[in-house]
């Protein structure tokens, strides 16, 4: 094991893989067939359909979920603290392992990294995890920029060609409205200069001429769609249903009727299948799905969830973002899509986060820490740890049993864990320390303990709110409940929008998927702790029609985010002799 305050993450994961065992090792340690593994060099897929349909009387195992109190821009670990606890649960001798989402390319060759865990708790192969992998972001970007193919194609033979014209071709006329298109083009990286574009300039052979977009492939409805589908019929029946513009009566005009709905179900036809990846210390991981956290679910995939279950006597994943939108998400969105019933939530928390939440200086992504955070103070901590507990009753209200997980600093003092702990003790709260970045699994192993012992804990899960109540009630129950708000106010275009779809029964079963920053309770990134006497305003409205999702959102968002002053690929390089990848987070 090697010291993660010396080494790079890249260098760790390099490390472990000369110790990785054959496929076969993990094929036989997970109780697989051999035409249940399909071959991609060190990272497989695993056959989804076939493993279920011999499994599908096999009892689930215990069900993790991983989240977190509102972070730092740096963020505060639940990817780490995730694999860090399949580690410590492999320690134990059970039987576990995870099922995490796949990296953007865009934040790896940006700022954020692969997302791929840190120091002892890392996923590997590392470079095939931060680099494509098996090409799941590639398919659904091609069957995205497919979609949009044929709506411009369309869209100049309409311009261009009569009725009787497009009759003989078997096409009935859409007249889509130009300036009412949903849907753009996506790329895996974040590239500022595409938000807007215009297209179809030169003539008539050369498409419509429209004003167009460009966003983030993991952001495509089509990652949405993947992350919530239960099976390869859902999935067809989703891609079917996206809403690509509307026509010039108000009608949605969707993939289905430019049908290219089947043609981009066979681009998707093998991202049903989720990969495999492996600890540092060689427990299995699944990785499958990589949607959005503010916009979409921000979860791992629910096919990924039903595999493991079957697979594994202790399954983990994580939720995006913190407990007010991965977790709210994964409670009344994921787990009543799924029909299955987590067993714990382990709630992540960094004495950093904590003192800033306390009143702290500012954090600011690539600048050295100010000293408040390198130095002891309790009182920071402690009037920090309001936004803890505000997560930790999060929690409860939905029935499920959290464990408070300090996710351990090397500049932590005994005093600060102390004041945690009694804190967390004196609301009959579980908490445990875990030092699985420095440590790996001995590191994790109070906390996988904590966690066992929580999985005996009865479960009774409560959603916060029946699919029956209209979307406006059910936002209102989020932003007082979760979010701590007085209230919400509504746009006028909100309004607009919200009667038409509470109005119409075809949404009626559409799941509420709400758009916030993830820096804060708040609607505002700067208001830290628990802010008080607020209220949430909800601008628009978005649709998706296929992921079944309707998205209030309560602030500005992007969709195809920028690339910095100092991004990581300045640090990637590949050595010419032997093709080792080096410089990735």
């Amino acid at each position: 094991m090697l010291d993660p305050t010396i080494y790079k993450d890249w260098q760790i994961a390099e490390e472990a893989e000369k110790t990785l065992p054959p496929i076969e090792y993990f094929r036989e340690k997970m109780g697989l067939l051999p035409d249940e593994i399909i071959p991609y060099g060190k990272t497989p897929k695993l056959d989804f359909i076939k493993i279920m349909n011999r499994l599908k009387d096999k009892p689930d195992g215990k069900f993790i979920e991983v989240t977190a109190i509102t972070p730092t821009p740096l963020g505060e670990g639940k990817s780490t603290t995730s694999l860090g606890l399949i580690e410590g649960l492999g320690k134990l001798g059970k039987n576990v392992g995870g099922c995490l989402r796949q990296p953007s390319g865009g934040p790896t060759m940006n700022v954020k990294g692969t997302a791929a865990g840190g120091g002892n708790a890392l996923l590997m192969p590392m470079t095939e995890f931060s680099l494509g992998l098996t090409g799941d972001i590639n398919d659904i970007m091609n069957a995205h920029n497919l979609a949009m193919v044929a709506l411009n194609a369309r869209m100049q033979h309409e311009a261009n060609y009569s009725d009787a014209f497009l009759a003989k071709r078997g096409l009935k006329r859409l007249d889509i409205d130009p300036e009412r298109v949903e849907m753009g083009w996506v790329l895996d990286f974040c590239a500022q200069g595409l938000r807007n574009i215009r297209i179809g300039l030169g003539g008539p052979k050369d498409g419509f001429e429209m004003n167009s977009k460009f966003g983030i492939a993991v952001g495509s409805e089509l990652m949405a769609i993947l992350a919530v589908a239960r099976d390869l019929r859902d999935l067809r029946e989703r891609i079917g249903k996206i809403i690509v513009a509307y026509d010039k009566k108000g009608n949605p005009v969707t993939t289905h009727d430019l049908e290219v709905d089947g043609a981009m179900c066979a681009w998707m036809r093998n991202t049903i299948n989720p990969t495999l990846c492996y600890t540092v210390e060689h427990q299995p991981c699944l990785v499958h799905a990589g949607p959005f956290a503010n916009i979409a679910i921000g979860q791992s995939s629910i096919i990924g969830d039903r595999l493991a279950l079957k697979l594994f006597d202790y399954h983990v994943t994580e939720s995006g973002f913190a407990a007010d939108i991965g977790f709210e998400k994964f409670w009344n969105v994921k787990a009543r899509l799924s029909g299955l019933t987590p067993n714990v939530s382990v709630l992540v928390a960094t004495i950093r986060a904590l003192k800033m939440h306390g009143g702290g200086p500012e954090v600011v992504a690539g600048k050295p820490l100010p000293e408040e955070y390198k130095t002891e103070n309790l009182e920071l901590l402690e009037k920090g740890c309001e936004n803890l507990f505000h997560h930790v009753n999060t929690v409860k209200m939905s029935g499920i049993n959290p464990v408070v997980c300090i996710n351990k600093f090397y500049t932590d003092t005994d005093a600060e864990i102390a004041l945690i702990r009694r804190l967390c003790a004196e609301r009959g709260v579980r908490c445990a320390l875990s030092d699985h970045w420095a440590r790996g699994g001995e590191g994790a192993i109070e906390l996988a303990q904590a966690v066992i012992d929580a999985c005996n804990d009865p479960v009774e899960l409560k959603f916060l709110y029946p699919l029956e109540m209209p979307l406006r009630q059910r936002v209102e129950l989020i932003a007082k409940h979760v979010y701590g708000a007085d209230g919400v106010d509504w746009s006028p275009l909100a309004i607009e929008k919200a009667e038409r779809f509470e109005s119409d029964p075809y949404y009626a079963d559409f799941c509420t998927m709400m758009v916030k920053t993830h820096l804060s309770l708040s609607h505002i990134p700067e208001l830290k702790g628990v802010p008080k006497n607020w209220r949430l305003p909800i601008r628009d409205i978005l649709v998706y029609g296929g992921a079944k999702f309707l998205c209030p959102m309560a602030g500005s968002i992007s969709m195809m985010p920028g690339t910095s002053s100092d991004p990581a690929y300045r640090r990637i390089d590949v050595d010419v002799e032997t093709g080792k990848v080096s410089g990735l987070f």
